[in-house]
């Protein structure tokens, strides 16, 4: 191989090479847009299907083949935060939005109604929840309750359960600590209970 060859040959190496990298990061880059879309559009999704069930009642969902719907709006308004409460905390459903852990009373009814999301999205606001803060809770019948923040526990799951009958109010639960790569025994807990003007 002449010299020529090889130096026609290298630079036909780095063009590929770099050809490749650069669809790579084109890739990378149109993934992370198609997750932000696909988030943003689920969220505009949600908020109509939340309507109609203010609206009409029953349970509507955001998509066809959802396996969840709406079933509250939860709001923190000091930390300027809004979402939808899902019918189920399955893995799938809190990629949307907290969700309400089955066998625990349904938000607003009696007992303390248990809703978990993820600590690195819809409920990586926990950590700044403070005693005395308002939580908003508005459920599927249109009904508005206000419940202040009157705990905070750090638990491990395998020696420590909420009792769901033990008092009226609301336990919002996720993973612990907030910066953790992996999924641990540990979840953070923000215990609220009903507003005494409330009661």
């Amino acid at each position: 191989m002449t010299i020529g060859q090889k130096n026609k040959a290298t630079a036909l190496f780095w063009a590929a090479a770099i050809s490749l990298c650069l669809g790579f990061g084109a890739w990378q880059v149109g993934q992370g847009v198609y997750i932000k879309a696909k988030a943003e559009v689920a969220q505009l999704l949600l908020e109509r299907a939340w309507q109609r069930t203010l609206i009409e009642g029953g349970s509507h969902k955001a998509w066809p083949w959802a396996d969840v719907w709406p079933i509250a709006m939860l709001e923190a308004p000091a930390q300027g935060k809004r979402q939808f409460v899902l019918s189920n905390a399955s893995g799938e459903a809190l990629a949307f939005g907290p969700g309400h852990l089955l066998g625990s009373p349904l938000p607003g009814d009696g007992g303390t109604s248990v809703i978990a999301g993820h600590r690195d999205t819809h409920f990586s606001f926990l950590r700044d929840l403070e005693s005395d803060d308002i939580v908003i809770l508005t459920t599927a019948d249109g009904m508005t309750r206000r419940f202040v923040v009157d705990g905070i526990d750090i638990v491990d799951t395998r020696h420590t359960r909420i009792d769901p009958g033990a008092e009226n109010g609301i336990a919002l639960v996720t993973c612990y600590p907030f910066d953790a790569r992996e999924r641990g025994d540990l979840r953070y807990i923000v215990f609220a209970t009903p507003e005494p003007d409330a009661i």
